[in-house]
């Protein structure tokens, strides 16, 4: 049987969806740990101040300025890449879930799954 034209059945799904939670978790894990390396390599030497508390740089603190971070090589970047692929994980899960069943044609799956998936959205933004 053609790979391509496999039904989409909820076997399936499931072990799509399993493949790509562990990856994203995988990928976070690798990423932080590389920065966490960088920032070791860079700052393992220094003695922190706990006296005062200092929050996170506003450089951050965004999407851009984490990406600015990371080709700048900075281990902080990395650090928060790595986090912000953790958090892009359970919503790139929900967004397949979306695709998956759309094509299965279950539309109140899809309503309800568009409905978590707006929730999750709009939580991460903000707004």
């Amino acid at each position: 049987m053609n790979r391509l034209k496999r039904a989409w059945t909820d076997e399936r799904m499931e072990v799509i969806v399993g493949h790509l939670l562990r990856v994203g978790v995988l990928t976070a894990a690798l990423v932080v740990l590389f920065g966490a390396g960088v920032y070791l390599v860079r700052h393992g030497s220094g003695s922190p101040d706990y006296g005062v508390f200092r929050g996170e740089p506003e450089e951050l603190r965004s999407l851009s300025g984490i990406i600015r971070s990371v080709l700048s090589f900075r281990g902080r970047g990395l650090i928060q890449l790595g986090l912000v692929l953790l958090i892009a994980t359970p919503v790139a899960r929900v967004a397949f879930c979306v695709f998956a069943f759309a094509r299965a044609r279950d539309r109140l799956y899809v309503i309800v799954t568009l409905i978590v998936l707006s929730a999750l959205l709009f939580s991460l933004t903000g707004s």
